[in-house]
């Protein structure tokens, strides 16, 4: 506990037995209460090896159901096990467990609700070994999002989110998409229920391992993110009413 607030760490796992025992091993359970790991139906051995670490709290899915239905999955049980804070962290261990501490210092005593670890906060993106082309969409998207949603965060497709359970019960992220595009509508809905994000520099590891989509699904993330902004900003305008940006 932090402030006597309980901690959970959500892992939202696909194929993440080389990865899975390291990222954990690095986790500080000092301050965590409950680990959760939800399991997205792979064809490796990523159960085997949480089991064999000792996770207690193992959520296995019978079919994919894509990186937003896995979230979904991770969120729902954090709040039933009545956490407090919730972090999000990739068990590909492209995220370094050691910020888990400052990102819920941050939430614990109330100054932000939400703390995202940002890649693009100094200069741990490319120092990372984050693809070129990613980068320059990251800094495109980011800059259009910001003037459309009036905000300045220095990126929004960082996969390291820190969250009161305030903060989750507040938002209907049950009604996002089960792709990747999850990860905007959320921070869309944390927006336009009136929260503020933080953030803090987060250092990032690319590497062979370390989940990451293709071209394709890039592209097909960036137009998601693009509808996303639109909506929240003709919402915000008065002038549609989407189904995800509703007051819960």
């Amino acid at each position: 506990m932090i402030n006597d607030k309980v901690v959970t760490i959500v892992l939202p796992a696909y194929n993440a037995e080389k990865t899975l025992e390291k990222t954990y091993n690095e986790i500080p359970f000092d301050i965590v209460d409950y680990v959760i790991l939800v399991d997205d139906c792979s064809s490796d051995r990523t159960v085997e090896v949480a089991e064999k670490l000792g996770i207690k709290h193992i959520v296995k899915h019978d079919e994919n159901k894509g990186y937003g239905g896995n979230q979904k999955s991770c969120y729902n049980k954090a709040l039933e096990l009545n956490s407090d804070i919730v972090v999000m962290l990739h068990p590909d261990y492209q995220y370094t467990p050691q910020l888990v501490g400052a990102m819920c210092h941050l939430i614990s005593t109330g100054v932000y609700e939400v703390v995202f670890g940002s890649r693009i906060l100094g200069n741990g993106a490319l120092k990372g070994g984050m693809p070129i082309y990613k980068y320059i969409a990251n800094r495109m998207l980011t800059l259009f999002q910001n003037i459309m949603m009036n905000q300045k965060l220095s990126e929004y497709h960082t996969g390291y989110r820190a969250f009161s359970g305030n903060v989750l019960r507040s938002i209907p992220y049950e009604l996002n998409s089960n792709d990747f595009v999850f990860d905007n509508q959320m921070i869309a809905q944390i927006f336009f229920a009136g929260f503020e994000i933080a953030e803090i520099t987060c250092p990032t590891k690319y590497f062979d391992e370390a989940s990451s989509i293709n071209l394709r699904r890039s592209i097909t993330y960036g137009w998601g993110v693009i509808r996303v902004t639109f909506t929240y900003f003709l919402q915000k305008l008065g002038l549609i009413k989407s189904k995800y940006l509703v007051k819960k």
